[in-house]
């Protein structure tokens, strides 16, 4: 943890906060801090600062808070990724979380398990847990909005072209003729398969409404791998 999230609920005040749970423990077994430190803290979607610990004990802990700065800017990116295996699915969140994505989008394909939907880390719950966590590593405060899309054809014809629209459209897509272009600068849309790529008819949906495809080299990675892989080269060369 490189900043403690807070939310509304722990406020206080406009420059004191109280904190329990997860976050209590977390300081106090990780952080060792007393009564006295600081630490980086973030307000949800607001800004970050620096917090004084005024009173911790094993319930509660007190913070006055100096704030100091905005987040770090959200990449210029809608992020369109075909369902992922569970066990991969909150680390894909973490990642785009961490690195700045800001819209994300879990979409169906035909290679995609009919079981994935109805998985568990689905839960706003669980989305909303992998978000914090990668906030927090981050040092960022603007939560990312996620959509769940189950329905390839309906989405693709009637909602993509809209969310899309004005937007530099990429789709890495295994055995493309080009490279993914390195250090954009323009709003992107990128779509990212599931394991063994989109079928050509998927292909070619995404290629009606503008997407190119492109190829990171002769490799093929999972999609966890694919994801940071995308983002460092687009935003990050």
């Amino acid at each position: 943890m490189n900043l403690l999230l807070l939310f509304p609920k722990n406020m206080l005040s406009d420059s004191q906060a109280r904190i329990t749970g997860r976050q209590l423990q977390h300081i106090h077994s990780t952080l060792n801090v007393t009564k006295g430190d600081t630490l980086c803290v973030g307000l949800l979607n607001h800004n970050i600062g620096r917090a004084r610990i005024e009173q911790i004990n094993t319930e509660q802990a007190t913070l006055s808070i100096d704030w100091q700065s905005e987040p770090p800017a959200p990449l210029p990116l809608k992020l369109i990724i075909a369902l992922p295996r569970p066990k991969m699915l909150k680390r894909i969140v973490q990642t785009a979380t961490t690195m700045g994505v800001k819209q994300l989008y879990f979409i169906n394909s035909w290679k995609v398990e009919k079981s994935y939907w109805g998985s568990p880390w689905l839960s706003s719950e669980k989305m909303l847990e992998n978000c914090i966590l990668g906030l927090e590593q981050a040092r960022d405060t603007r939560m990312p909005e996620i959509h769940l899309k189950p329905l390839f054809k309906p989405f693709v014809e009637d909602e993509l072209p809209g969310i899309v629209k004005a937007t530099q459209k990429l789709l890495a897509h295994p055995g493309s003729i080009s490279p993914c272009p390195i250090n954009v600068e323009s709003e992107t849309s990128l779509v990212i398969g599931p394991e063994g790529g989109f079928t050509p008819y998927e292909v070619n949906k995404l290629e009606g409404c503008g997407f190119r495809a492109v190829h990171l080299g002769e490799r093929i990675l999972r999609v966890e791998t694919a994801v940071p892989a995308l983002l460092a080269r687009l935003f990050c060369a």
